[in-house]
């Protein structure tokens, strides 16, 4: 998919194999051995952020694009990154990370997200300039302040969100291109999205702690005042009150059934009714925002949306079962 790509002039992809135990480097060598522009190495096992600073070193390029082995990129998202750098404020571009492999009711609900909830973020926090994370799956980094951020580190588990936090630190732009679509191999199993969501929030919160020095700081502007709170209170905070208050809005029900069986002469609609208006009135808003999501994204399958409301009993318990672990 890389090499199909429409490409800048001066152009290598660099293949890193971090101690696979399978065929991984003896086929990425055979079937490449005849290609100029593709370059394969090997080295022991020392996780992502040893893989990536590997990768990096074997390179002199001014602008680096990395990605994870599980995506693929569309013939433009190269050059669509890579346009943002002709201006020199320009540290980073994040792209737009999708789902390629929508195949059952779990690997949807996270396309889903993947709209409604990251690139959403993105979109307002690229307005802000306060993008917290350059995804690992489709992103450009200017080497430079790379190199003056110290790379990839092995410190958190969300070395693109540190490595991001860094660069931004440094006083150079994180943008965002929607048009530089990236699809994704989601996980397709609840094991292996607990695995992956825990890796992702506990990687974040490692980042936030990291980089705690921005909060509240002019001189970093939103990134201190708007992402740094947004990610306390709406990956942290939220998900652990938010059981109790569907527990509340469970009890509320059960209490209305309860008195209306006990004393149905004297029962009032008036409680449930008031109850039943809020969580309506939040599902509304739930809706609009969603709406607003996809009209951004025109080309996305609309038909997502109506996973929406059921995404909510069932997709969001696992996301608060992960901030509780």
């Amino acid at each position: 998919s890389l090499l199909a790509c429409d490409q800048p002039d001066r152009f290598e992809i660099i293949v890193v194999d971090d101690g696979s135990t399978d065929a991984t480097y003896r086929l990425a060598c055979a079937t490449f051995a005849d290609e100029p522009r593709v370059r394969v190495y090997t080295r022991p096992n020392g996780g992502k952020p040893a893989a990536l600073n590997f990768g990096l070193a074997q390179t002199q390029a001014e602008i680096v694009v990395a990605l994870d082995a599980d995506t693929v990129f569309t013939r433009d998202t190269i050059t669509k990154l890579v346009r943002h750098f002709a201006n020199p404020r320009v540290g980073a571009v994040a792209g737009n990370a999708k789902v390629g492999n929508c195949t059952n009711l779990l690997t949807c609900w996270q396309a889903l997200e993947y709209i409604t909830s990251q690139n959403l973020d993105r979109r307002a926090f690229d307005v802000l300039n306060c993008i917290t994370v350059v995804p690992g799956a489709v992103g450009a980094r200017r080497r430079e302040p790379m190199l003056r951020a110290g790379g990839f580190s092995d410190l958190t588990l969300a070395e693109d969100a540190d490595l991001t936090l860094a660069i931004r630190k440094l006083g150079y732009a994180i943008v965002y291109e929607d048009e530089a679509v990236a699809l994704t191999e989601a996980p397709d199993t609840v094991r292996g999205f607990v695995r992956q969501r825990f890796r992702w929030m506990f990687g974040t919160m490692q980042a936030a702690w990291k980089h705690a020095d921005v909060l509240f700081r002019p001189r970093y502007g939103a990134l201190g005042f708007v992402a740094l709170p947004n990610v306390l209170i709406f990956q942290v905070l939220f998900p652990l009150i938010s059981p109790v208050m569907d527990l509340l809005l469970i009890g509320s029900l059960a209490s209305a059934v309860l008195d209306r069986w006990q004393h149905p002469a004297g029962y009032s609609t008036d409680a449930l009714g008031r109850v039943l208006f809020y969580y309506a009135l939040f599902v509304t808003v739930d809706y609009l925002a969603a709406a607003l999501a996809f009209a951004l994204e025109r080309r996305e399958n609309k038909w997502l949306l109506a996973g929406l409301f059921w995404q909510r009993f069932f997709y969001r318990q696992l996301m608060y079962y992960v901030a509780i672990k």
